[in-house]
């Protein structure tokens, strides 16, 4: 069975951990070239490594996506034009949860810090990656929402649902911007508690959808959680 993203260059974000890390050596395995990007240097870098060990082609970069001052969701897409010549597919996918409180406990702060981190990272991160797609043939971006925020099942998470609801809305609009300029956008809407999906299965999903076997699949959030489903 031939590899789907042979000669692709793959970006994902929040690529140190969790769902990111799976995605990352998922889209390895499958003939990528990978750049993980995010804040923590030491996971990023044992990314890398799981994916060298197993002859795969990967590189790192510290950003905060969220920090428009720091412009690092811009200087990530510089990046793996400079390294690679190209992006073709991006999986956004930072995420931060937050702390447990209802909502008219959620100081300023809190709200600030997770609205950027989940929505405004997603935004600016979006922005850089369809200019260069669209100046370039195209290209796919899969975003992390959240069945939280698609589903409102779990009081607690205020501002994390709120962030999350908000990246499905901002996928689905910019699909419809964007699809006829050659750059096709979903997200995926995982449970990050509970028994949803593992990270690998989460990972085939987004595989899937940046493939070209989902080529019709536009502006769509694909939540990820069996107890939803049944």
């Amino acid at each position: 069975m031939s590899k789907r993203f042979v000669g692709k260059v793959v970006l994902v974000t929040g690529g140190g951990e969790g769902i990111g890390r799976a995605a990352a050596l998922a889209f390895a395995r499958e003939g990528a070239e990978v750049v993980v990007a995010g804040r923590h240097p030491e996971m990023l870098h044992e990314t890398v490594e799981e994916i060298t060990a197993l002859g795969g082609r990967a590189s790192c970069g510290i950003a905060d996506v969220s920090d428009h001052e720091k412009e690092d969701a811009r200087a990530i897409v510089a990046a793996c034009v400079e390294r690679h010549g190209r992006l073709d597919v991006a999986f956004n996918n930072v995420t931060e949860l937050g702390p447990d409180e209802p909502v008219a406990e959620i100081s300023e702060s809190t709200w600030g810090e997770t609205l950027a981190a989940n929505l405004t990272g997603v935004w600016l991160s979006m922005k850089h990656e369809i200019a260069h797609m669209e100046s370039n043939g195209g290209g796919v971006i899969v975003n992390t929402a959240s069945n939280i925020g698609a589903q409102g099942m779990l009081p607690g998470r205020g501002a994390y649902a709120a962030s999350k609801a908000a990246v499905s809305t901002l996928t689905q609009t910019a699909a419809r911007e964007y699809i006829d300029k050659g750059v096709r956008i979903n997200a995926i809407s995982p449970c990050p508690l509970g028994r949803g999906a593992k990270v690998e299965e989460i990972a085939e999903t987004v595989l899937w959808l940046a493939s070209e076997e989902a080529s019709y699949v536009v502006g769509h959030d694909l939540v990820l959680d069996r107890k939803t489903a049944l």
